[in-house]
């Protein structure tokens, strides 16, 4: 039995042995509370050192709790011994593969269910429509409980769409738009309020900045998300900073989320350290409060009941982890989750974008000439070294990034799939590709300005003033 456990933790990952050492001091502690017998409490300890044996072995460092392992160890060839493994999490995307971060493992890790064909097709049924891109394509590639919104739609009951932004630069870049044009088709085809979370207390606690910048930045920020065309009459638009004291039911449940989560819990998830302010270990409730209908009293007519669906990047999926866990001990359904893929920087998938380096990503304030020199000067080519190599061997759509824009903003399937297939046979050539990106991007981000001027300090107004919205409740 021990050898048998034993060749199992040598399976895991440093993060899985950390998750798993986080939950057997869980479970110690909850046998304990409850006064359990000695020789189970015995059991859980003895397995609980096990673990803790383990992770030293294969981490070379001793287990802290709330200190997940970031750094991987190297062994003597000097490659590391993890070398496939990715490291997500709300602030950090990492990952040594040039095709990006690999998808299906984060799956199996997250405990996620993948968006496959079967439930592709269930979506194009209840909506009578072609689905929008980003799913035909994988880009929203993972859910949690979509199924269960196809039924109450299905069967006439409703949700809501809940989805954020973190506003840390007056200017957003395009992969910044990715959960706000889909959200924007889920609220279309669904016909359902959404609300649009901006976290400037978050950036207040965990960048560099005055409480006056933060709020400025939502507010700069709502003009971008509001430019995408979302219906003032069904979208309600909140700054934390701002809503927080005006709703006692959003503060109740943001209230309700901290008595049920313990510091180790938070600690264990988001990585807290003991020299973390208290804000940034009280903000994860702030950002599952929204996820219950009765934070919005005014939307909702007071109702608790009533499911929402959350569209967002897969990094943020650990909050809604937690939310999710939280929710039935506090009488609330669980949140529905759809997750995207991370968006690329223009020098490659394994590089993050920055929003203090302009070169990092095309923003939503480039000139067509700064978009033109960007993408031909910075974006990562999947093409050979000579034009011969290329013509002869072709180029690799995979690491291509001018190719994995087009697959988040080229609509058209079938011109997709033809530039693929001429990139891939060597028939086009990287500079030719880039010229299709650049005559893609510029028309998109000149529309988006020309419709953010448009925005009006009264529109946000509007937009983010606590009201009800055109549904019945």
């Amino acid at each position: 039995m021990a050898d048998s456990l034993n060749c199992d933790l040598k399976s895991l990952s440093p993060l899985q042995l950390f998750e798993r050492v986080t939950e057997q001091g869980e479970k110690v502690r909850a046998l304990k509370a409850g006064k359990a017998p000695k020789d189970e409490i015995d059991a859980a300890v003895r397995m609980l050192l096990s673990l803790k044996l383990s992770y030293k072995t294969t981490t070379g460092q001793d287990y802290q709790a709330g200190l997940p392992p970031k750094d991987l160890v190297l062994i003597n060839n000097g490659t590391t011994k993890e070398e496939d493994e990715d490291l997500v999490d709300p602030w950090n995307v990492q990952t040594s593969n040039a095709k990006g971060v690999d998808y299906d493992k984060l799956i199996v890790r997250f405990g996620s269910s993948k968006i496959d064909t079967d439930l592709i097709n269930r979506i194009e049924r209840a909506i009578g429509q072609k689905p929008h891109h980003f799913l035909r394509r994988g880009i929203f590639f993972s859910h949690r409980d979509m199924d269960q919104v196809l039924d109450a739609y299905e069967n006439k009951k409703p949700f809501y769409l809940y989805t954020g932004r973190g506003p840390s630069s007056q200017a957003m870049h395009v992969g910044h738009l990715i959960p706000f044009m889909f959200t924007k088709w889920l609220q279309e085809v669904f016909d359902v309020p959404l609300v649009i979370q901006l976290t400037d207390d978050e950036k207040y606690l965990w960048k560099d900045m005055t409480i006056e910048k933060a709020y400025e930045y939502a507010r700069e920020n709502a003009k971008d998300i509001i430019a995408c065309g979302f219906d003032v009459n069904k979208t309600f638009i909140f700054s934390d900073l701002d809503y927080l004291g005006t709703s006692a039911g959003f503060y109740k449940n943001i209230v309700k989320v901290q008595k049920h989560v313990t510091f180790n819990q938070v600690k264990g998830i988001f990585g807290f350290t003991d020299s973390d302010c208290i804000g940034k270990i009280s903000f994860p409730a702030i950002q599952a409060a929204p996820s219950f209908s009765s934070s919005f009293p005014q939307i909702f007519n007071g109702k608790e009941n009533i499911q929402c669906l959350i569209p967002c990047a897969i990094d943020q999926d650990p909050y809604f982890r937690m939310t999710r866990d939280v929710a039935p001990r506090i009488g609330q359904p669980k949140p529905a989750l759809l997750h995207s893929v991370f968006f690329p920087a223009l020098q490659g998938a394994q590089t993050k974008m920055s929003a203090s380096d302009p070169n990092s990503s095309i923003f939503l304030t480039d000139t067509p000439k700064q978009i033109k020199t960007k993408i031909n000067k910075h974006a990562f080519s999947g093409g050979r070294d000579t034009i011969e190599e290329h013509r002869k061997y072709g180029g690799n759509c995979d690491v291509d990034v001018s190719f994995m824009y087009l697959t988040f903003f080229l609509e058209d399937d079938d011109r997709l799939e033809q530039l693929k297939q001429a990139y891939t046979s060597g028939e086009l050539l990287t500079g030719e590709l880039k010229k299709v990106l650049i005559e893609t991007m510029q028309p998109l981000v000149a529309a988006h300005q020309e419709r953010r001027k448009q925005v009006t300090d009264e529109i946000v107004k509007q937009f983010m003033t606590p009201r009800k919205l055109a549904f019945e409740f």
